[in-house]
């Protein structure tokens, strides 16, 4: 009986005691942090870069294909221009 007895009070102890972090497991924390920040913050960069540089090339390209169809409406308005002229020309000859 009083082994058990003295088994339950080391039991009792043992849960009262405070469980405090030692200085080397903090020291072990924070390199692992510092460790996963550093492999995840550069990826989260260049993401963002890859993100906006693909906005921009977007912007860009639209752009070009609304000046592409504005150069195709110019090239249609000056032949039609140059139609008009041609006629006008063999018009005012004759």
């Amino acid at each position: 009986m009083q082994d058990r007895q003295k088994l339950l009070n080391d039991y009792d102890l043992e849960q009262k005691k405070e469980k405090n972090l030692t200085f080397r497991t903090l020291i072990m924390v924070y390199l692992t942090m510092l460790l996963v920040m550093a492999i995840f913050l550069p990826m989260v960069y260049i993401k963002n870069q890859i993100y906006y540089t693909s906005r921009e090339m977007t912007k860009l390209y639209g752009q070009y294909e609304l000046l592409l169809e504005e150069n195709r409406d110019l090239k249609l308005k000056i032949e039609s221009i140059r139609f008009k002229n041609q006629v006008l020309d063999v018009l005012s000859i004759d």
